[in-house]
């Protein structure tokens, strides 16, 4: 990622004798070792200059600083970037150099100063920021604490309490609260921000302004016992939300490090924290997702040919349940007109009822003014004819998974819509060439797969078949962009990416309650291990019907490697259907919670008898190693499958899938990331042994088979992969 432009700093000396200090390091002006150097080389020359009185600080281009360059901590991580001395910038740089000179100086903060660039900013002797700036310490999101003393001086800016919420949940705070907060001392307009900064640096050479050290102002601190109690309580929500995670915990003990031994050797043990971080398993697997995220909207062949999205102005919706719904609640909440068809009166009101209840929850919840629901609300338009489809861009069709159904939808859009309309499908299960089968129209068919509830998930796998043209594949990635999605682009088949590689979620859940291992012991395995639920509480919360019209398609799609139960079937003979019938595989309250049911042994002894399989002791006592394992690695052994066929251009999108499609620990990595952890030699075995006593629902395929025998990386390029496209 190192540009062949380093990143650097520019110093310019004013006729009032203040220097400005300026980062350079497009495009958000991020701390490489290079540009590190330059600001200590700037201030150095500031210091020695007897033209100088004061310094100002501030970033190229209306951003202060992004924080540290994140792909410098990949090369640090894999040895091939050397790491400075330890302490070096955060002690010697911003400590004995910066904020110990004896010239003032003052940061003056537009767009962003995140991380590092925070860090830098509470190092000067005031802080000027205009409204909308964003300031925050966003470290812990890739396994790390910040390193350049922030554990130190946040909270002595802005208290204990604020510090640690800032830190822990990684939520950025903007110019006027940082004002409130006492992290910034003034907020101006970008327009007046240099030299209202100018000013202000004169002013505190003047004593005009107060000259303040963050580093050891205390009036903001709590007594040693309030700290304690603040800090122990932090930890142990902390331990309560992410009992897998060791990074905050460490966060919080070198932030009392500073309240008990004071500041400066907690300096020191902030930086030797963080240095160990970085080389922990949680800091390489957040970061693998950090870039893995971004390289999702990055397509060979269709993504780097120069092509520019064309303007989308409006959206038509056809169905207005679930999905239809919460995708239109997400188009409206982007500012994006839409129209909602429905087939009747009835159906209609229900929609825009769903849509209304999705943006009022947003009301009470205090996101969104009662104003801003007004008008987001009006863009929406409810429709029961194609008529107002004349001169729409774009179609989403999310009706019931029918095949005939969507192919006559598909037949009459083309006949309705302005022939440059993007026809997209929101089917999660049916093959996108059987929907536009009745159309001419199969260059601007593509699938545009959300994940339920449509406006909150994050995940939009947009699904390209041969004939789909690059442009809409383009139109739609910058669709998705704008609602906030991340967008994966997959193949063409059963169950696209993510339904596909988690259809052995369940499956090998209901071999082993069959074979004897308890249906609550799996959820809650599963659930340590880091997924937001177990199989079962899915399959609850997804519902019956759809558990087995999906796993219908996989049986008839992969018959020699589905595992067929007829758990589900039997319990939904009898009415029970999941959550939504409040009896699945949990007993579910008014308030959605669930508890274990007793009567639930009495269909499993049903559904085994049916398979003719017996309880095995070994299964009843299965240790969570083996269930974590026997859960995961057949859904491994097929994301190796979607990967093979070239479904997915590079594994690093399946991490994302996993993550954004199904909760997938991101501090585990992702999938494929996270079974190279554990080595291709290994799960290839544990899979042959499985298959050998078990059958063919745990046969490793050969993809897996071949990286196994070479030692490979399952993630590593398929250069044999048969190009898509």
């Amino acid at each position: 990622m190192g540009s062949k432009n380093k990143g650097r700093t520019m110093i310019e000396v004013g006729a009032d004798g203040v220097a400005v200090i300026t980062i350079v390091n497009p495009p958000v002006n991020s701390l490489s070792l290079d540009v590190l150097q330059s600001l200590k080389e700037s201030y150095d020359e500031a210091l020695q200059r007897d033209d100088v009185k004061a310094i100002v600080v501030t970033g190229a281009k209306g951003k202060f600083s992004g924080g540290f360059d994140i792909s410098a901590f990949g090369g640090i991580q894999e040895g091939k970037v050397q790491q400075p001395k330890s302490g070096y910038i955060s002690v010697e740089v911003l400590t004995d150099t910066i904020e110990a000179a004896r010239k003032p100086s003052v940061a003056a903060i537009d767009g962003l100063a995140l991380g590092g660039g925070l860090e830098v900013a509470m190092v000067c002797h005031a802080r000027i920021s205009t409204p909308t700036a964003q300031l925050g310490l966003p470290e812990l999101q890739l396994g790390l604490i910040p390193g350049f003393g922030g554990t130190q001086r946040l909270p002595r800016l802005v208290g204990l309490a604020k510090s640690l919420e800032m830190m822990l949940t990684s939520k950025a705070v903007k110019g006027e609260e940082a004002l409130q907060l006492g992290l910034v001392d003034a907020v101006v307009s970008s327009q007046e921000l240099i030299n209202t900064a100018r000013r202000w640096a004169l002013d505190i050479l003047a004593r005009r302004k107060p000259w303040v050290a963050s580093l050891y102002k205390t009036d903001k601190i709590e007594s040693l016992g309030e700290a304690r109690q603040i800090l122990n309580f932090a930890r142990a929500q902390t331990r309560r939300r992410a009992p897998n995670l060791k990074h905050p915990l460490v966060c919080i003990d070198i932030i009392e490090e500073g309240i008990v031994n004071g500041p400066k050797p907690a300096l020191m043990k902030e930086v030797e924290a963080f240095g160990r971080l970085l080389k922990s398993d949680t800091s390489k697997s957040l970061i693998h997702i950090f870039f893995a995220q971004r390289g999702t909207s990055k397509v060979p062949g269709i993504t780097d040919r120069g092509l520019v999205p064309r303007r989308v102005k409006k959206v038509a919706i056809l169905g207005g349940g679930l999905m239809g719904s919460g995708i239109a609640t997400a188009l409206i909440l982007s500012n994006y007109p839409v129209v909602l068809k429905e087939v009747n009166e009835k159906f209609l009101e229900a929609g825009i009822g769903r849509v209304k209840a999705n943006l009022q929850s947003r009301v009470k919840k205090g996101i969104m003014t009662q104003e801003k629901f007004e008008k987001t609300i009006s863009l929406l338009r409810g429709v029961l004819d194609f008529e107002s489809f004349r001169d729409v861009d774009m179609v989403i069709e999310a009706v019931i998974e029918n095949v005939s159904l969507k192919q006559q939808i598909f037949a009459d859009l083309e006949k309705y819509c302005p022939p440059h309309c993007i026809l997209a499908s929101n089917t999660s299960t049916i093959g996108l060439n059987l929907i536009g089968k009745r159309t001419n129209s199969q260059d601007r068919i593509i699938g545009a797969h959300f994940f339920s509830p449509a406006h909150v998930m994050p995940l939009l796998e947009i699904v390209r078949t041969e004939h789909t043209s690059s442009q809409v594949i383009v139109d739609l990635l910058d669709v998705g962009k704008k609602i906030k999605k991340t967008p994966i682009v997959v193949g063409n088949c059963t169950g696209f990416a993510v339904n596909r590689v988690f259809f052995p979620y369940t499956q090998a859940g209901l071999f082993l309650v069959e074979r004897g291992t308890d249906v609550y012991r799996i959820d809650q395995v599963i659930t340590k291990f880091g997924m937001p639920m177990g199989p079962f509480r899915l399959a609850d919360l997804v519902g019956f019907g759809v558990a087995i019209a999906t796993g219908t398609q996989f049986v008839q799609n992969f018959p020699e490697r589905t595992y067929k139960s007829m758990l589900i079937p039997v319990m939904q003979e009898d009415k029970r259907a999941g959550e939504s019938t409040r009896k699945g595989f949990y007993l579910y309250d008014n308030k959605r919670k669930a508890s274990p049911d007793l009567e639930l042994k009495m269909y499993i002894e049903k559904a085994r008898s049916i398979s003719g399989v017996s309880v095995d002791p070994k299964f009843v006592k299965l240790s969570e190693k083996d269930i974590v394992e026997m859960i995961f690695f057949p859904v491994v052994n097929e994301a190796c499958r979607v990967f093979a066929e070239g479904i997915v251009v590079k594994a690093a999108d399946l991490d994302i899938a996993a993550v954004m499609g199904m909760g997938f620990p991101a501090y585990r990595g992702g999938l494929m990331f996270w079974a190279d952890s554990l080595g291709s030699k290994y799960i290839y075995s544990r899979l042959e042994e499985w298959s050998n006593l078990y059958g063919g629902f745990f046969k490793p395929c050969a993809f897996l088979a071949e990286r196994a025998a070479n030692g490979a990386p399952l993630s590593a390029p398929a250069e044999t992969a048969k190009s898509r496209l």
